[in-house]
């Protein structure tokens, strides 16, 4: 497989970049950010751009990508919506479009675990992103929609809250909340190549895909 993720340079995407990049099964990581993600690899090549806004589909960095994995992602805490929607809506629909091929992609969007019913800004931006990628004419969207999450060993992009958080993962995962970041990247990848019987990954669906 070959791959294009963004948020390398964030919790969630610089676990599922080091997940890929362990596997045998995927050729080619393209990470693409506004700043380098830290690894090297002969399989990682990275995508600096300022505004991924400007991307095009003309783009021949972009082509011949069996999945895009689009990871990153913002705390809504203290944010307007107008602030939070280029990053949960307007960027991955942005990337979505430009992307060609359309019918040979899966692209993956990670959400977050209450998408579904939360009422609040950020739940009801996410449904709208997730609901508006089905429409697109893609061979697969799946909307992964993880809680707690345990980091891989080697990330370097760890934030205070997230190693706080940590602490509790073991509670988590006994209560059936948390997968560790190498599931969710395996999930990620099987999910591309198997396909799954719904396009909502939950923590649950999650632990089926890696098991």
């Amino acid at each position: 497989m070959k791959i294009i993720l963004t948020g390398a340079t964030g919790f969630v995407g610089e676990g599922v970049l080091l997940e890929c990049l362990n596997d045998i099964r995927v050729d080619k990581v393209l990470s693409i950010s506004r700043r380098p993600c830290g690894h090297q690899h002969p399989k990682l090549e990275e995508y600096l751009v300022g505004d991924m806004m400007v991307l095009s589909e003309n783009d021949e960095r972009l082509q011949g990508y069996d999945a895009l994995f689009f990871c990153a992602g913002i705390s809504s805490v203290g944010m307007s919506e107008e602030e939070y929607r280029p990053i949960s809506y307007d960027i991955p629909m942005h990337l979505a479009k430009i992307l060609s091929q359309k019918e040979k992609t899966t692209y993956i969007f990670v959400s977050g675990a209450g998408t579904g019913s939360s009422a609040q800004m950020w739940g009801k931006v996410k449904r709208q992103t997730e609901n508006e990628l089905q429409q697109l004419g893609f061979k697969q969207v799946f909307n992964f929609r993880p809680a707690l999450m345990k980091p891989l060993k080697g990330q370097l992009h760890i934030k205070k809250m997230d190693k706080f958080l940590g602490w509790m993962f073991p509670l988590a995962k006994l209560i059936g909340g948390g997968n560790t970041l190498s599931q969710v990247g395996q999930a990620m990848l099987n999910a591309t190549e198997k396909g799954y019987k719904r396009p909502t990954i939950k923590v649950k669906d999650i632990n089926i895909l890696t098991r």
